[in-house]
């Protein structure tokens, strides 16, 4: 069954297959019944052309050589889709307003549509590309070895003696035919091709479904469940390095930067790109996409290492399992897997960079050198169809070249990092462009030019001994030591994959913003860097607002009718005439259609061909510095406002905590005062309850006996006098608290205060049997204050000391003493104390403490907040002290008083 001419047969029929479906798509497309053509769908498919034969094939070696290394290939666009918000809608968003026409066209674009610039990315791209399309070539021809059993041992994976390399150039040549058909039916670049977008859409469905299916073979079918093959683990993958270590952090990066700077992924993302929502929906179904097609890839990987013989060829697993179980037709399927994989990206690749190579190459060159005649109508739009055809023929041969000469040495994996480490010298200079509004052409000359000479002599080159010998590569360049590419400047603990990277995109991002700080922009860099950076700010027209040019409207016909032939020529010009209300004699055309008319010939020549083309009719040409200056001061206006604004939010956030604070503090009041009335209805009601009892006793009962009555009567005038004294006590509380008490101030001597205090309750401590003790006394202490008062403070401490000590061996102790310019009276007791729970409100109305309920003395719990008020008022402090043993120590303090 798996005989070369069947397996043959089966490619040329899905690739007919494959031709069935861009046909279909192109003839819908052109009848204008987009529909399904144009989906989010499709549009996410088609950007799994990232998912090239090495993630098909070279992930599984990537796995059994390296471990869960490989996960750093997905982890990377992964990361870039999910912050899709950033980077990729801008990129879309300046494709759809600049007709932008490939990654070259981006990068030029935004730097005053250099010509230099383009080129030199088109170069880089070009020499990128070969490793990446040997990559495919490889794949497709060793499998198509490996499946039709051509070899000493098929399950080995290992082709016989060298790669077939007959079969690799007509599969070469077949990819050209494809590619030309679909790919360059016009010159428009602009122009989504959308029947090549199917035809990678059902691939990408294709090697999705051949994956899975030889991962559920291989778990549940070989394996006996998940748990069984990871259990093959222990003697299957090798270890996979540091995590997060360098060459974890390098490859993550490196696949980060590739799915936005390959060409390919550039012209499926971007160009190809028809709704800017589009974006959303690949935000999440992409990395969804990405993480299926992983999802197999180590227990592929540890099968094969365990039950395929020791030399098998890892990059081969996907197809040796299921021929070694027997399972022919998921062997088959597995092969198409990997040829739409790598056909996908070959196609793709081809189309974008034929077209960077026809625009920013071959073209400028044509023009200098006169091979194309300017007045023939549609000669350089023939010219361009043919140098895009001759340039994917190009392509394909450097690429089948860079195979034939590099052998079957290069694991694919490897082959597939060099060409992302050099597609991520584009990232400093496109995203430094789309964000930095001072990033000009210079430096991002200098940048692009020096991280690619340092990629390419330590990473691209050591892979061509005949280039770079065996001993530049032990003893340098030169015989100098610190030259050697994969030692440079002497730093050879690296992988060479990250030091490759490290010093290349250190010297790439260092000239770019040292040479772009050093230089002036252009006035046209300027005009490009507002409408790029501020693409979301500034309206599509804006560059018509800025550039003053006219041209003759004759003029600009003809050299329309050059590029995009009479037909299309007298479409455009009339659209324009309905759009613009031009009229058909007007001689003079303004900026306004002259930039319409250089954004269409951008389509198919590019943007720095396509301005050059345009200036050499254009009469006048100035750009307006006013509007500039207008625009970036209103773009700094608006920034200026978005900081206001935050900052007034900033302040309406600590008002609203400022007022919820405000909002609890009167809660609590509130409910203070809840708790004050309840407080002094109790105390009240108290004593009116008996006096009103006893007083009905008398009224009711005449012949009461004269002894009960004479102590009824007592008991009324008790009770009376404890309501006066609440009274009292609750009147001069509030007249303290409002400031309305009468406090006269002198001079005097606290001592004395304290002494009388002392006596005034030796009887109160008599009763109740405790030890009032008088220690260490301050001498000759003048205080400011009022004698009364602070007396009416000592005899409350000392009794509130005495009342409440509950101990076995009650005892208060007073003292005094002047410290840090304070007159301090200290009265402590080794009672019960009071609870930390109940410090904050020992000094608040009615508040008691705990030992309250542990005796019978009276009070109305006034005192200790009276006493703070009136220390309040003369100037001083009343504090409860933290105390190491039992009972409690309340502090009084004034200030001493200056002679």
């Amino acid at each position: 069954m798996r005989t070369a001419n069947f397996v043959l047969a089966v490619a040329m029929l899905y690739v007919a297959l494959l031709f069935m479906v861009a046909y279909v798509g192109d003839r819908r497309a052109r009848a204008g019944r987009l529909g399904w053509l144009q989906s989010p769908l499709v549009y996410t498919l088609s950007i799994s052309v990232y998912c090239s034969s090495w993630t098909f094939y070279g992930a599984v070696g990537s796995a059994a050589r390296g471990g869960l290394e490989f996960a750093t290939i997905y982890l990377g666009p992964t990361l870039v889709f999910l912050g899709w918000w950033v980077l990729l809608r801008k990129l879309v968003r300046i494709a759809h307003v600049h007709g932008v026409t490939s990654i070259a066209d981006m990068i030029s674009s935004r730097y005053g549509k250099s010509a230099a610039l383009a080129a030199l990315v088109t170069l880089i791209s070009v020499v990128c590309s070969m490793p990446y399309i040997a990559l495919q070539l490889q794949a497709i021809t060793v499998s198509f070895q490996v499946i039709s059993n051509a070899g000493p041992d098929p399950l080995a994976g290992l082709p016989i003696v060298a790669p077939d390399f007959h079969s690799a150039f007509w599969i070469t040549v077949g990819l050209a035919v494809f590619t030309i058909l679909f790919g360059t039916r016009n010159i428009d670049a602009k122009e989504q091709h959308h029947g090549v977008v199917a035809a990678i859409a059902l691939e990408a469905v294709v090697k999705l479904v051949a994956l899975l299916a030889v991962g559920v073979l291989v778990v549940w079918g070989l394996g006996g469940g998940p748990g069984s093959v990871f259990s093959l683990a222990a003697s299957g993958l090798p270890h996979s390095g540091e995590a997060f270590g360098p060459r974890w952090v390098t490859t993550t990066f490196l696949a980060a930067a590739a799915i936005v700077c390959l060409p390919r992924e550039f012209q499926v993302m971007v160009v190809e790109n028809s709704d800017e929502r589009h974006l959303r929906t690949a935000s999440w179904l992409f990395p969804l996409y990405l993480f299926l097609i992983s999802l197999f890839i180590a227990p592929i990987a540890i099968a094969g290492l365990a039950l395929l013989p020791p030399d098998s060829n890892p990059d081969m697993f996907v197809l040796t399992l299921p021929m070694q179980s027997g399972r022919d037709g998921i062997a088959i399927l597995a092969f198409l897997g990997g040829l739409s994989s790598a056909t996908s990206m070959v196609i793709v690749a081809c189309i974008a960079i034929s077209t960077m190579l026809s625009n920013h190459i071959v073209m400028p060159v044509a023009l200098r050198l006169n091979w194309v005649h300017a007045s023939a109508s549609g000669e350089i739009r023939r010219f361009l169809l043919l140098s895009r055809r001759a340039s994917i023929c190009v392509l394909l041969l450097l690429g089948f070249l860079y195979f034939r000469l590099s052998g079957s040495s290069s694991a694919l994996a490897s082959m597939g990092l060099i060409a992302f480490a050099g597609v991520a010298q584009f990232l400093p200079s496109l995203a430094g462009g789309l964000f930095w509004r001072h990033a000009n052409v210079n430096g991002a000359l200098a940048g692009l030019g020096a991280g690619a000479a340092v990629w390419a002599y330590t990473l691209l080159l050591p892979n061509f001994y005949f280039i770079i010998p065996a001993d530049v590569m032990a003893h340098g360049l030169f015989e100098q030591a610190w030259l050697r590419p994969q030692a440079l400047f002497g730093l050879d603990w690296l992988d060479p994959l990250v030091h490759s990277v490290f010093w290349s995109m250190t010297a790439n991002i260092l000239l770019f913003v040292a040479v772009s700080l050093s230089r002036e922009q252009r006035p046209l860099e300027r005009l490009q860097s507002t409408l790029f950076v501020d693409v979301f700010r500034t309206p599509a027209d804006a560059a018509s607002e800025l550039m003053r040019r006219t041209a003759p409207v004759e003029d600009l016909r003809v050299l329309a009718q050059r590029i995009l032939g009479a037909g299309e020529t007298r479409e455009f010009f009339r659209q324009a005439a309905a759009d613009q209300g031009l009229e058909g004699e007007t001689p003079v055309a303004d900026d306004a259609f002259i930039t319409q008319l250089e954004r269409k010939l951008a389509g198919s020549v590019g943007a720095a061909t396509a301005r050059a083309l345009v200036s050499e009719v254009v009469t006048v040409e100035t750009i307006s510095l006013d509007e500039l200056v207008k625009i970036a001061d209103e773009t700094e206006r608006i920034r200026a406002h978005s900081q206001q604004l935050e900052d007034k939010s900033r302040q309406l956030e600590a008002t609203a905590q400022e007022l919820v604070s405000v909002n609890e503090r009167l809660t609590l009041l509130d409910r203070q005062k809840d708790d004050f009335l309840s407080q002094v209805s109790h105390e009240v009601r108290t004593p009116m309850t008996s006096i009103r009892s006893f007083s009905e006793i008398l009224r009711d009962t005449p012949d009461l006996e004269p002894e009960r009555a004479a102590r009824y009567v007592g008991i009324i005038h008790e009770e009376s006098v404890r309501l006066t004294r609440l009274l009292d006590s609750t009147l001069d509380l509030s007249l303290l608290e409002r400031g309305e008490a009468p406090v006269a101030l002198s001079r005097l001597d606290p001592e004395v205060a304290l002494e009388n205090s002392l006596r005034a309750c030796e009887g109160l401590a008599a009763k109740a049997r405790v030890t009032l003790e008088s220690g260490e006394r301050a001498a000759h202490a003048a205080v400011d204050a009022e004698a009364d008062r602070l007396a009416q403070v000592f005899i409350n401490l000392i009794a509130n000391a005495i009342k409440y000590n509950t101990s076995a061996a009650p005892r208060v102790r007073v003292e005094s003493r002047v410290r840090d310019g304070c007159y301090e009276v200290l009265v402590s007791d080794n009672g019960p104390g009071i609870r930390a729970d109940e410090r904050e409100q020992v000094f608040q109305k009615f508040a008691r403490g705990w030992t309250h309920t542990q005796t019978d003395a009276p009070g109305a719990g006034l005192g200790l907040a009276i006493s703070w008020q009136i220390m309040r008022r003369l100037g001083g402090t009343l504090t409860l002290e933290v105390t190491d043993g039992p009972g409690a120590c309340f502090r009084v303090a004034l200030p001493v008083a200056q002679p």
